[in-house]
């Protein structure tokens, strides 16, 4: 017997069981009866394992019995009378196995035909809120609508615990002029596991892929995403958010603590502490130190530990190492609460191979630029972001509105940015290909950070958008209608390396190197400045900040505290990696917590003790911040005395702050009737002076003033003559 004309074909049929069909929803759901016939609906559904299927109505009433195609899971039935869709549920049995659930492919679309034409044109800001997976109520019942970007796919699923991970049981609805692959399913809410199910191009079937736009993961080592909330977010940080949009980070006091938040601090079994914990025990002891913000290393969901974050496969996913988005959001919450900002670290230089990240996501590169010269990182084996394609940039935009948005951060520090700005970087001649001028300079990577940097600011002003940029590339600070990139901040790599040399030195022998401190000061002004001594200077048989002073340990501590001074005089925001406050002896160590117990003996916790101090002095002082970024701000003083390896300098901050005078003394000897030019007479206070006995110090200094008189040194109209302690640097301010 022939099958009805409103039966679904065997064709379709062997496709759906064989999870082929290139359109399900054209065929599973209701339909209207093909005509010519005897009219009405056709109801048709998928229900692998069932043996009767039943369409019943809200109250639990039958509708129609849906008869089995063959001996296929598709069962159907025709509705006459029936014009118009309408809600129903169906009940299955199986000897005594008895379900009822709402079919997915009952539901119409969620996306419209904007959404495609923002993500195509790469300017999609709220891509996060229409990609992944959101809770919702569509078409008057709640569930999850389930959306990705898969262009070159034959198929894809959403497989989970919802659904056995049977890649058949809820093949996607392809928007062919976007690529974009979406599906609603009924009855399923937050804490479902996922990830997609894609058949790419070639007819393969991959790997299980962890969705991008996954807002929250499992644990490691397991990879699926999680259906999390982000949207509902409780804040009580209003007081906070609303000075930052009228703040100018490049005037105010910055003074960041860098945190690796799995080795900060662990419990005694080894276990991370969860976003609660830290907060409870890193805020308070960040605030009573002094520090303005907190950074963390990458909290983006990432595979491997080792990576400390840099590798990361799910950029709007917080790791779940340390908890639920929520839990983030309250430590960001509470640290605002407690007058801290928090920067993350940001990846969107290069991502990590796995097998359930983006590469080849759809069996094609997609993510990564398709030509290895472009698309592979030699240095890291990772691929490389293809950032001509407006998708994948607009995927990485939204991701750093995301964490702005969404969780409030102040701020986005952009991991290797000189990575992503050079096509030749870290490649030799012949592994890299040119731009179209014949040039290294990557056109399509320019383009992304000034369109992310200024979709950023324009969104949330007030925050910092801060570039590890280790060239000289010009104008990375600058603002991208003036021909720059568009960052607030760029890390100044250049003054990390030349002065940790210059303190590396035995002092005997800095005379010879006095340039590595002056030099900096030829282009201090040229960018807006964060002076960084950050994780990547205390690992890799670098040793710490304290191990690399020479001498014995009373001049270690000793040249710490005087170059922490340094950099707190110098111009430029200040970043500090954890456990460089307290003088940390061994190198850092991912796996292992800081080693707290240092805190017990006198010289670490004069060292802590100090930087609580500086920070102070920093804070509350407008001539040692509100000019950071302008050469205005600075005047050297005694620059040129190499034989005594001594310097000094004048900040300064309005016409009515107060000047601080900065002076170090960079050998052990103690440099008596030392006479530098200050600017005004009068007495000077002594506001910090890190050879105090308090700081485990010698104790010299000037009993905490001097008495400038109007004798002219140095081309300034007042004079004194100080005590220079050995190894240590004072900050002089006139008392009023």
């Amino acid at each position: 017997m022939s099958p009805s004309p409103w039966q679904a074909s065997d064709e379709d049929v062997a496709a759906l069981e064989e999870a082929q069909h290139g359109d399900p929803f054209a065929v599973l759901g209701l339909h209207r009866a093909p005509a010519g016939g005897p009219g009405g609906m056709v109801m048709r559904a998928f229900v692998p394992g069932a043996e009767t299927v039943t369409a019943i109505d809200e109250a639990g009433a039958p509708i129609a019995r849906l008869t089995r195609h063959g001996t296929s899971a598709v069962f159907e039935a025709l509705l006459p009378g029936r014009t118009a869709r309408f809600p129903y549920r169906l009940h299955a049995t199986r000897a005594a196995a008895r379900w009822t659930f709402r079919d997915a492919y009952a539901f119409g679309p969620v996306l419209g035909p904007l959404d495609e034409h923002l993500l195509v044109e790469g300017t999609h800001k709220r891509l996060y809120e229409r990609l992944g997976a959101h809770p919702m109520r569509h078409e008057g019942f709640d569930g999850v609508h389930f959306a990705v970007w898969a262009p070159h796919a034959r198929r894809v699923s959403v497989v989970g615990d919802f659904n056995t991970w049977d890649g058949r049981r809820h093949p996607m609805r392809k928007r062919v002029d976007s690529g974009i692959w979406e599906i609603f399913i009924p009855d399923i809410d937050e804490g479902s596991v996922y990830k997609f199910e894609i058949i790419g191009a070639h007819g393969g079937l991959l790997p299980l892929k962890a969705d991008p736009f996954g807002y929250a993961a499992e644990l490691r080592p397991s990879t699926a995403s999680v259906v999390a909330r982000t949207d509902t977010l409780v804040w009580h940080d209003g007081a906070w958010m609303a000075a930052r949009a009228k703040a100018d980070a490049r005037r105010g006091p910055v003074a960041i603590y860098e945190v690796h938040l799995g080795s900060w601090r662990r419990h005694p079994d080894g276990a991370f502490y969860n976003w609660d914990e830290i907060a409870t025990h890193l805020i308070p002891y960040a605030q009573d130190l002094g520090f303005t913000h907190l950074q963390f290393l990458p909290v983006t969901e990432h595979p491997l530990d080792a990576s400390w974050g840099y590798q990361p496969i799910g950029l709007f996913a917080p790791t779940r190492r340390f908890g639920d988005p929520a839990g983030f959001a309250r430590l960001v919450d509470r640290a605002h609460q407690a007058g801290l900002g928090v920067i993350l670290d940001w990846v969107p230089a290069h991502f990590p191979t796995d097998v359930h990240g983006l590469a080849q996501f759809d069996g094609a590169a997609l993510y990564e630029h398709p030509d290895p010269r472009r698309g592979f990182h030699p240095d890291w084996n990772t691929a490389i972001y293809d950032y001509g394609r407006r998708e994948v940039a607009n995927v990485l935009v939204a991701s750093a509105l995301y964490w702005l948005d969404r969780f409030h951060v102040d701020g986005l520090r952009v991991d290797a940015v000189a990575s992503m700005l050079y096509l030749d970087y870290s490649r030799r001649p012949g592994e890299w290909l040119p731009n179209a001028e014949g040039g290294n300079e990557n056109h399509d990577a320019i383009g992304f950070l000034r369109q992310a940097n200024s979709f950023a600011y324009a969104a949330h002003p007030g925050i910092m958008m801060i570039a590890e940029e280790s060239t000289a590339w010009p104008g990375v600070s600058q603002p991208v209608d003036g021909g720059g990139l568009g960052f607030g901040f760029k890390w100044n790599m250049g003054w990390m390396h030349d002065t940790l040399a210059y303190v590396g030195h035995d002092p005997v022998h800095r005379r010879w190197h006095h340039d590595q401190i002056t030099f900096g000061l030829v282009y201090a002004f040229s960018e807006n400045f964060v002076l960084p001594l950050s994780h990547d200077e205390v690992v890799h048989g670098k040793g710490s900040i304290l191990s690399r002073m020479p001498g014995d340990d009373w001049q270690k501590f000793a040249t710490a505290r005087a170059y922490y001074a340094f950099m707190w005089g110098y111009p430029g925001k200040k970043l500090l990696f954890m456990g460089q406050e307290f003088g940390q002896w061994r190198e850092w160590n991912f796996s292992d917590e800081l080693d707290w117990y240092l805190l017990d003996h006198a010289n670490h916790k004069g060292l802590h003790d100090c930087i609580r101090t500086l920070n102070r002095a920093y804070r509350s002082e407008p001539a040692l911040h509100a000019r950071d970024c302008e050469s205005d701000g600075f005047r050297w003083i005694v620059v040129d005395d190499a034989d005594q390896s001594v310097f000094a300098w004048q900040r300064s901050g309005g016409p009515d702050d107060p000047p601080v005078v900065v002076v170090c003394n960079f050998t052990p000897v103690p440099r008596h009737h030392y006479r530098i030019g200050l600017p005004r007479a009068g007495v000077w206070e002594e506001i910090l002076n890190t050879d105090s006995a308090s700081y485990g110090g010698s104790g010299l200094g000037n009993l905490g003033r001097v008495e400038a008189t109007s004798t002219p040194s140095h081309g300034l109209t007042a004079s004194a003559e100080l005590l220079l302690p050995p190894l240590a640097t004072l900050f002089l301010r006139p008392m009023t």
